[in-house]
């Protein structure tokens, strides 16, 4: 958890808690938490927690990408992906860098471009 740690809580930009659902195109600046049901698209330049519980069917494009929940489809992460259980991940991630802990379901692939 001391990658949560890193994260100023103080820059949270929204919480999706449980029980919200949301289909669409999200963007957004700072930390967006994510604890319900999304479906669609994410975009920032800033950091992703899918929280557990959650449940992520998107297409997902940030600086950094945290799974504790389910996560569907292809992600991009300019700096780095960590996933720890109880995560499950279906599809394919592209990072410079990539945690997989034990006990996380990981069912595809992944690519660590070198620049």
């Amino acid at each position: 958890m001391s990658e949560l740690k890193e994260i100023n809580l103080s820059q949270v930009t929204a919480i999706l808690d449980k029980g919200t659902s949301f289909e669409g195109k999200l963007s957004f600046e700072g930390t967006v938490q994510i604890g319900g049901v999304l479906k669609g698209e994410i975009f920032t330049n800033d950091t992703l927690v899918v929280n557990e519980g959650a449940e992520v069917i998107a297409q997902i494009e940030a600086d950094t990408v945290i799974i504790k929940g389910r996560v569907e489809g292809n992600l991009f992460a300019r700096k780095k992906v960590m996933m720890h259980p109880p995560a499950v991940f279906r599809g394919t991630v592209t990072s410079p860098s990539l945690r997989i802990d034990e006990g996380v379901v990981f069912e595809g692939a992944s690519y660590m471009p070198t620049t």
